[in-house]
C-alpha cells in the first residue's frame, strides 16, 4: 500500500476530509442503496436526496467544472436512457408531436435520477478521502484480498498509464502536431494504440516480478 503515496491527496473541506474513511464509504453505500430502492414515482424523496448530496458538494468544495468533468463517466447511462422511451412496449404518449412509451419514460426517469445521485454522492467520497484511505478502508471492512488488490492495482496504473500518455503528448507536441480535423484521427488512434501496447507490455513485466517473489502464492493464503 504504501506506493500509493505518490498520488495526489484529495480536497476537501475540513471535517468531511477529517471523517473516518470507513465511515464516509458505508455513509455512501448506504445512500446508494436507499435511492436504488426507493420508487420511481416518489418525487419528494429524489429532491430531498438531490438537496443532501448539493449540500455535501457544497462541503466539501467540489468545483462545478470538476464535477460535470467526473460525471462523464454516466453518458453511457444518459444514451440509454434517452432511447428506452423509443424502445419501450406498452401505451404510447406524444411529447412535441413524437410518440414515446409511457413506462420508457419512467424507466428513463428512474435510471437518470438514480444514478446521477449514486454517482454526485461517490464525487463526495473521491473529493474528500484519499484513493489509499479508500482501499484501506475496504480492507478494514473486510473485502476480500483479491479484491483490494486489484482495486489498488487499477488506481495504481491509471497513474501510470495517466503518465504515459502525458509523456506522448509531450513528443507529439514537441514535432508540431495539432489535433486539428478529421486527418489527425489516424495518428491519435495509432497513439492510443501505442499506449495500450506500453501499459501492457508494463503490466507483464509487473506480473512476472510478482511471480517471482511469490505475491500470487501469499494472496491465497
Amino acid at each position: 500500500m504504501k506506493g500509493f503515496a505518490a498520488l495526489p491527496a484529495a480536497r476537501g473541506a475540513g471535517w468531511l476530509r477529517d471523517a473516518s474513511p470507513r465511515l464516509k464509504l458505508l455513509g455512501v453505500l448506504a445512500f446508494a442503496i436507499i435511492v436504488v430502492a426507493t420508487p420511481r414515482e416518489w418525487f419528494a424523496a429524489f429532491a430531498l436526496y438531490a438537496a443532501v448530496v448539493a449540500a455535501f458538494l457544497i462541503a466539501a468544495q467540489v468545483r462545478p467544472r470538476t464535477l460535470l468533468a467526473r460525471m462523464g463517466i454516466e453518458i453511457p447511462f444518459v444514451l440509454f436512457a434517452a432511447l428506452m422511451p423509443f424502445v419501450a412496449s406498452g401505451a404510447r404518449i406524444e411529447v412535441w408531436g413524437v410518440p414515446m412509451a409511457v413506462e420508457g419514460l419512467w424507466g428513463a426517469w428512474g435510471l437518470l435520477a438514480k444514478a446521477t445521485l449514486a454517482l454526485m454522492a461517490s464525487i463526495v467520497l473521491v473529493s474528500t478521502t484519499e484513493p489509499r484511505a479508500i482501499i484501506l478502508a475496504l480492507e478494514q471492512l473486510r473485502l476480500p484480498r483479491q479484491l483490494t488488490a486489484i482495486a489498488g492495482f487499477m488506481l495504481r496504473y491509471l497513474d501510470v498509464i495517466a503518465g504515459e500518455w502525458r509523456r506522448m503528448r509531450v513528443a507529439q507536441d514537441s514535432r508540431g502536431f495539432g489535433a486539428r480535423g478529421h486527418r489527425a484521427w489516424p495518428v491519435l488512434a495509432r497513439g492510443v494504440g501505442a499506449l495500450f501496447a506500453r501499459s501492457h507490455g508494463r503490466g507483464e513485466r509487473v506480473y512476472l516480478a510478482m511471480l517471482s517473489r511469490g505475491y500470487l502464492d501469499a494472496t491465497r493464503a
